[in-house]
């Protein structure tokens, strides 16, 4: 029977989260507006600063859906708080949370030991390879507090296998 008790949650930081939507949308709504209203003499620089603005806005309402959902830790499983499971506790064989370590800011990353399907929820985690990365727009504590559990969970897993 799987464990779903919550050991630790990581969500996002409500300054964070409007702050990165606020840097995105005014972007996006500035090389739009030059696109429009000052446009470049070039119809090839027109159309490349209109479709830049449009994905930058595009990434913004996809960051605004991703940071409606937190990540949560249980027994068995790293997964968001509306399900997804991100990486199963049994697959995980590290955590790294170094400076200068490949990770998302304020956060971790996870190391597994097959290859994960790429995904991404932006501000929140990614998945690519052998690594699942939970941070971004996160409060920096409770990811560190995740990742600490986390990092003591696989230790005893190890321990117990020797």
């Amino acid at each position: 029977m799987p464990n779903t008790e919550v050991i630790a949650t990581v969500m996002p930081s409500t300054i964070r989260r409007y702050s990165g939507l606020a840097v995105l949308a005014l972007l996006g709504g500035i090389l739009v507006y030059i696109a429009l209203a000052t446009p470049p003499s070039s119809l090839f620089l027109r159309v490349l600063m209109l479709g830049i603005g449009g994905l930058v806005l595009w990434a913004a309402e996809l960051m605004r859906r991703a940071t409606l959902h937190g990540v949560v830790l249980t027994r068995d499983e790293l997964r968001t708080t509306n399900g997804r499971v991100l990486a199963r506790v049994e697959d995980m064989t590290g955590v790294v949370r170094g400076s200068f370590s490949l990770k998302p800011s304020n956060g971790f990353s996870v190391l597994t030991k097959t290859s994960q399907q790429k995904a991404w929820a932006p501000g929140i985690w990614w998945r690519f390879g052998k690594r699942v990365g939970v941070g971004g727009v996160t409060a920096a504590s409770q990811a560190k507090y995740m990742s600490e559990i986390l990092a003591a969970m696989l230790a005893e897993k190890e321990n117990n296998h020797q």
